[in-house]
């Protein structure tokens, strides 16, 4: 059931909304603007109804900081103004309103807005997720990943906590290729991301296709020890796969992993820690392949035995 927002400072407004949609529609209720930017920001919500005047802040301002958000900033927003109002409806759609409604409400045309609006934030949704997966693993692809990327770690340095970097590289995969053909090597690529991707622990955490058979990962919030720990996992989860490999060189399909962990701060450059974790996977290919190189905050090296 999609989710709806109403922000109204008016009990009577919000609940007579409230009726009208929720039959199809699970429907939350903010009185406030301020409560209403917090669950905006916490939920996950299809459409947002807001009223124009309300006390301490107003609907346009809320309307701009839900405008500014990365989590709120895609959510369509109609706006409540009365019958007489059309600067306000005016003002509202050039700040990025999708549409409004009138009071009184009348059903018929509250509905039909909702339903319509809805539907074009769901089919805009199904269209960027696809524009943002890589379509032969279903994980994230280059491009969510350099937008993601950017996102969080600036996010890592407002809030000072650490952020993680991980490279993963397919072992060989070029011989496999000419082994087993292409067609087999799709499915490697395939069966080793959904592997890794199943072994992360945390709804933030983030798994893209960097490029070929190359996959990296970000995490925020963890210590270098932790990461540590649970790469060497997910390394051996995909060992045990047991995907042949051609038996001259290897017996299984493995991977090699780098990374690095630091607590970013204003001075700190996001390429300088991706090429410190790209120089710990060249590391852990040149020191025998299927293990996990890694670098603490104090550029510590973890490795596997």
């Amino acid at each position: 059931m999609e989710k709806i927002l109403i922000v109204d400072d008016s009990m009577v407004q919000a609940a007579q909304l409230k009726s009208i949609l929720e039959d199809e529609y699970d429907v939350t209720v903010a009185q406030t603007a301020e409560n209403g930017l917090h669950h905006a920001s916490k939920g996950d919500f299809s459409l947002i109804l807001l009223d124009v005047v309300m006390p301490e802040m107003d609907g346009f301002t809320l309307l701009k900081k839900l405008q500014e958000e990365i989590i709120t900033q895609s959510i369509p927003v109609i706006l409540i103004t009365s019958l007489s109002d059309a600067t306000s409806e005016q003002r509202g759609l050039v700040l990025g309103a999708v549409d409004y409604i009138t009071k009184p409400f009348n059903a018929l045309i509250t509905k039909a807005r909702v339903h319509t609006h809805i539907k074009l934030y769901r089919y805009r949704r199904q269209v960027e997720y696809q524009s943002m997966t890589d379509q032969l693993t279903g994980i994230a692809n280059r491009r969510r990943y350099e937008q993601y990327s950017i996102t969080k770690w600036n996010e890592a340095i407002r809030l000072h906590v650490s952020f993680t970097i991980c490279m993963f590289d397919i072992d060989r995969f070029k011989l496999y290729n000419d082994t087993f053909g292409h067609p087999a090597g799709d499915k490697v690529i395939a069966a080793v991301a959904q592997t890794a991707a199943s072994q992360l622990q945390r709804s933030t955490d983030f798994l893209a296709r960097y490029g070929g058979e190359e996959l990296v990962a970000l995490l925020v919030g963890y210590d270098a020890k932790q990461i540590f720990e649970h790469l060497v996992k997910i390394r051996q989860a995909i060992e045990n796969l047991h995907i042949p490999h051609d038996p001259s060189v290897s017996e299984w399909v493995t991977v090699s992993i780098g990374g690095v962990t630091v607590i970013p701060d204003t001075k700190s450059s996001y390429d300088f820690y991706l090429n410190v974790a790209d120089a710990m996977l060249y590391d852990a290919k040149k020191s025998g392949r299927n293990m996990v190189v890694f670098a603490d905050e104090h550029m510590k090296q973890l490795r596997e035995p």
